[in-house]
């Protein structure tokens, strides 16, 4: 039936060859707000800045961010046991807790989506991807040295660099498959 079509079609790591082009960038979609939604969606007696959308995913692939300070590399954090980590200084709610004065206190989110896309044979597949997300931060998240929009998921993609505030600590976006890692 239609269940088991789309249990197969949940996510496909096969060959995608979609690599290159515009990376995606959508507007943010954060549904209803309301003081209602903000009571639930609280950690630690922390509410958070953002709540994850209806495709969130935990990834099958295994996404590494490998933070580098002043040129020297430090233990990678691993990013596929939750779809979401929360960037922040807040340390109770902060899965990546940051400490440099110019990040906010909930700075920056990666979220991991279902994205429905065709794969080679021309199939409607779901494919797992990292997208970006600024809270609107005060000193702003960083791409490949450039500031990305708030409240806008980005598509992050292999080797992406990406920094928060002003911070002089740059995360590299790798996986388990990545040639040869940073």
């Amino acid at each position: 039936g239609n269940a088991a079509a789309a249990a197969a079609a949940e996510e496909d790591d096969g060959d995608w060859g979609e690599e290159e082009g515009e990376r995606t960038k959508e507007a943010a979609d954060f549904g209803t707000s309301g003081r209602l939604a903000a009571a639930t969606n609280t950690v630690a007696g922390v509410t958070l800045l953002w709540s994850e959308p209806a495709e969130a995913r935990v990834p099958k692939r295994k996404w590494r961010l490998y933070p580098f300070k002043e040129g020297q590399p430090l233990d990678p954090l691993h990013l596929h046991r939750q779809s979401a980590y929360l960037v922040g200084r807040e340390r109770l709610v902060a899965d990546i807790p940051v400490q440099h004065p110019s990040c906010s206190k909930q700075h920056a989110v990666i979220q991991f989506r279902a994205i429905q896309m065709q794969n080679t044979e021309g199939r409607a597949v779901n494919r797992v991807k990292p997208y970006l997300l600024d809270l609107d931060s005060t000193n702003g998240t960083f791409l490949n040295d450039e500031r990305i929009e708030g409240r806008r998921y980005i598509e992050l993609r292999e080797n992406d660099v990406i920094k928060f505030g002003f911070s002089s600590r740059e995360y590299v976006l790798l996986h388990e498959s990545s040639g040869g890692g940073p």
